[in-house]
């Protein structure tokens, strides 16, 4: 009985120590995080989209351990102004979702905080989750409530927020023809920067999912950083690859300051 009680013991630790790689080596603090957000959102029924909704209690005490912390929040235009400064992150929000501006708006402001802002042109009643895999027909993306352009104004008026773009529709890029990329990739900043009357400067390839011709398109654009969703500390020598470090609601507080010192949380 021991015996078995001790394997179990022994088993639980080596899930823990894989889970959280509480022992792996920080990375180095002179390199920028970047945190990639979606939604300051309470979870809803059976947890859908649960990874993607950060509440808003998680989102403040994230925002207060990087203020307490001597973190500088930065803007993506501002990347390469502090490139291998000493604790440096930018915030960026992924879509176009209302909560951005009814619950991380007001946090930001209180935490003297900015964000980056990826958004979709084409936001509204579009669940694009299912270009990706069509069983994801669930519908809750299209129902989840987005920004209107007037909210999107005050939030640039407000100096807290910057835009960058994340295509017209959201697509596949996979599934989608060249000469559609360049149009989904490009003329969204163009419309994003005539729309509001701002600069838009870095860009966020629809589900973190890309090949070396996409680079190419950006490469070739008025473009100066790109983010993927690949986990892990942005290098700043590959500007338009930067990796990011996920903010995920199903993370405690532990796990997001693993993946804040890490790049990541854990092996498994």
């Amino acid at each position: 009985m021991l015996i078995t009680i001790a394997i179990i013991l022994d088993l639980l630790i080596i899930l823990f120590s894989l889970k959280y790689a509480w022992w792996y080596p920080k990375a180095d603090m002179n390199k920028t995080r970047i945190m990639m957000y979606h939604m300051i959102s309470r979870q809803q029924n059976k947890g859908k989209k649960s990874g993607l909704r950060v509440s808003p209690e998680m989102f403040e005490r994230q925002l207060k351990y990087f203020k307490d912390n001597g973190w500088k929040f930065i803007k993506m235009s501002e990347l390469q102004d502090y490139k291998n400064e000493n604790k440096v992150v930018a915030i960026t929000f992924d879509d176009g979702y209302l909560d951005n501006y009814t619950q991380a708006l007001p946090l930001l402001k209180k935490y003297e905080a900015c964000a980056t802002l990826y958004l979709v042109i084409d936001r509204h009643q579009n669940d694009w989750s299912v270009k990706k895999n069509p069983k994801h027909n669930s519908g809750v993306l299209a129902n989840e409530e987005k920004l209107s352009d007037d909210h999107i104004k005050e939030m640039l008026d407000s100096g807290v927020f910057e835009l960058g773009g994340h295509t017209i529709t959201h697509p596949y890029l996979p599934n989608t023809s060249t000469e559609d990329k360049k149009y989904e990739m490009i003329e969204c900043k163009n419309i994003l920067e005539s729309t509001f009357n701002t600069k838009v400067s870095s860009f966020a390839y629809p589900f973190g999912i890309y090949n070396d011709d996409d680079v190419e398109i950006i490469k070739t654009s008025d473009y100066e950083s790109a983010v993927t969703t690949g986990e892990g500390i942005a290098n700043s020598n590959s500007p338009l690859e930067l990796k990011r470090i996920k903010a995920s609601g199903k993370d405690n507080f532990f796990a997001f300051k693993l993946r804040v010192q890490k790049g990541f949380r854990g092996f498994i």
